[in-house]
């Protein structure tokens, strides 16, 4: 253990969104931060269907239960004593949650949180910022697309607007592309859908102010590795990145328009995301252009670090 870290037993996070569950198991460091653990993530698409039938199918609460029964027996070998599980989107919009949370609770002990956009907006902007150097002064604007939703919150040195809007990569993609490759009706269909939810979103969040977009989460820093050009995914590299955002545009649109075939030959794209990550990279696309349109600014960041490490944040 170095001497930065913590002696006191680590604490164990946990994610559960639309399309995947991870785990954090971290300590505290001497400046505030996290030293990790474990990190995991597994792609159970637990919101498949609920968009539509507004309830959760049996198969994917059983894929998600499994995944919970291998970080229980992570979190028990590590000795972690403090456990907060997190779910968002999907789990707030199902009618049987109650199925999927007494499962939870009976695997871990504790009670599943399904938390209000606003926390998880929080959470996302605490975890996005507190690893980032180089931070411009003045307002950040931390964008968390998931597989249900996509948080905007702003602030400066801590969240001061947010809002939870109703699209993420799952839903976009079963509401509105469903052709191989997307059509250009369907394209459009689902670009307009978001462009009325940013409509919304900046009665609430103001854009204008923004001097730093930083993007989380796994379709922002998919895409952002291959408009690095990466060969392989690295962390390293993907967190902290600064990109030209009208790079990024295009990257979204090339990954939008391509078949799942061709998605699947990129081994950079993870195998949960291949069918998905083209309305996620819709959702990006608009969202860049909404906010360099509104602030003049020309560059954007990611971070690997999102509402996980706000969770284990939380427990410290």
């Amino acid at each position: 253990m170095s001497a930065a870290e913590s002696s006191a037993p680590p604490v164990a996070a946990i994610d559960c969104g639309t399309n995947s569950i991870r785990l954090l198991i971290a300590r505290g460091s001497a400046d505030g931060g996290l030293v990790d653990v474990e990190r995991r993530m597994e792609v159970v698409r637990l919101g498949y269907g609920v968009d539509r039938t507004g309830r959760f199918d049996p198969a994917a609460i059983e894929r998600t239960l499994a995944a919970t029964r291998e970080y229980a027996a992570a979190i028990s070998a590590h000795g972690a004593e403090r456990i907060r599980f997190v779910a968002t989107s999907a789990t707030r919009d199902a009618a049987n949650r109650e199925e999927f949370i007494d499962g939870v609770r009976e695997i871990l002990g504790v009670d599943p949180e399904v938390v209000p956009g606003d926390v998880e907006a929080e959470l996302s902007f605490r975890g996005a910022v507190s690893t980032l150097d180089g931070l411009v002064p003045g307002q950040r604007l931390v964008v968390d697309i998931g597989g249900g939703s996509t948080e905007l919150v702003a602030g400066v040195e801590a969240p001061e607007h947010r809002i939870s809007l109703d699209m993420g990569s799952v839903r976009l993609t079963e509401r509105h592309l469903r052709s191989d490759p997307p059509s250009t009706a369907e394209i459009e269909a689902a670009s307009a859908d978001i462009d009325s939810l940013l409509d919304r979103a900046e009665e609430t969040v103001p854009l204008a102010p923004t001097r730093t977009l930083v993007g989380v989460a796994g379709t922002v820093t998919t895409l952002t590795a291959l408009a690095q050009g990466l060969e392989v995914y690295t962390p390293d590299a993907t967190h902290g990145a600064r990109l030209e955002i009208a790079r990024v545009r295009e990257v979204c649109l090339e990954v939008l328009a391509m078949s799942t075939d061709e998605r699947r030959r990129r081994p950079i794209i993870h195998p949960g995301r291949i069918d998905v990550i083209g309305a996620g990279a819709l959702i990006w696309e608009r969202v860049l252009a909404r906010v360099q349109n509104a602030s003049g600014i020309v560059e954007v960041r990611s971070s690997e670090h999102d509402i996980l490490d706000g969770i284990a944040l939380s427990l410290l």
